[in-house]
């Protein structure tokens, strides 16, 4: 399962209208914990396939995403459920509590 990069124009199709909970990193390219949650959010999409979505909005080219929705640090996921921001989580955070997390909130 691959994770979607979703920009402003696609935003509200992959995520706020997602029938499915949907998980957003907001990462940029020179952030290198974004880049270690990154290897751990592809192991995870694939253990949520069918049950959440996985979505990617880099923070650079989509600086109007990231303060709609406040993220003031990277890596910042959030999890939206039928087009509402439910939680959010911020910095890079261990698989086993990622898992526990997206369970708990999706």
């Amino acid at each position: 399962m691959s994770i979607c990069k979703v920009d402003k124009e696609s935003f509200q199709s992959e995520v706020l209208e997602s029938e499915k909970p949907v998980v957003v990193d907001f990462w940029a390219a020179w952030c290198s914990p974004c880049m270690m949650i990154a290897q751990v959010l592809e192991e995870i999409a694939d253990e949520f396939e069918g049950k959440v979505k996985f979505a990617k909005v880099n923070v650079v080219q989509n600086q109007e995403l990231a303060a709609q929705f406040g993220v003031r640090a990277i890596p910042t996921l959030a999890i939206f459920k039928r087009g509402e921001l439910v939680d959010k989580l911020v910095g890079a955070t261990p698989k086993t509590a990622l898992l526990n997390w997206i369970s708990n909130v999706a």
